[in-house]
């Protein structure tokens, strides 16, 4: 059990689907059975958010059946685990490679160079 478990995190839970979804359904022990299961096997709200919106952009473009937001197909942890990988794979692609220094020709440098100090001389000639 996580440790930081609620028992009101199962109705939360539920009311948090039902909202996302725009569905109604009851909340009886089978379903929070299947939701205590879901959260000891760590999961959060949040992930819920995630993937219930990875889902539905994914039905809304024809790449899922609308039974992906089934909840006894969502409650199935090794199945709401893999589309949150998914999802986290798909929406966060690795960070760009930072860009490499592009290497100014040495006379090229000398003249930034002197015009920098000469513009730090006139900004402090400008202070006094």
């Amino acid at each position: 059990m996580p440790p930081d478990f609620r028992p009101e995190a199962l109705p939360a839970a539920h009311h948090l689907y039902c909202q996302l979804t725009g569905q109604s359904l009851r909340l009886g022990l089978d379903r929070e059975r299947q939701w205590y299961e879901w959260l000891r096997a760590g999961f959060t709200l949040q992930d819920l958010r995630q993937v219930v919106a990875y889902l539905q952009r994914e039905i809304r473009e024809g790449r899922r059946n609308v039974g992906a937001l089934k909840l006894s197909n969502l409650l199935q942890p090794d199945r709401f685990e893999e589309d949150l990988n998914i999802r986290r794979v798909r929406l966060a692609p690795p960070p760009p490679p930072p860009p490499t220094p592009v290497r100014l020709p040495e006379p090229e440098r000398e003249l930034r160079r002197r015009r920098g100090l000469e513009l730090v001389r006139q900004i402090k000639e400008n202070l006094r």
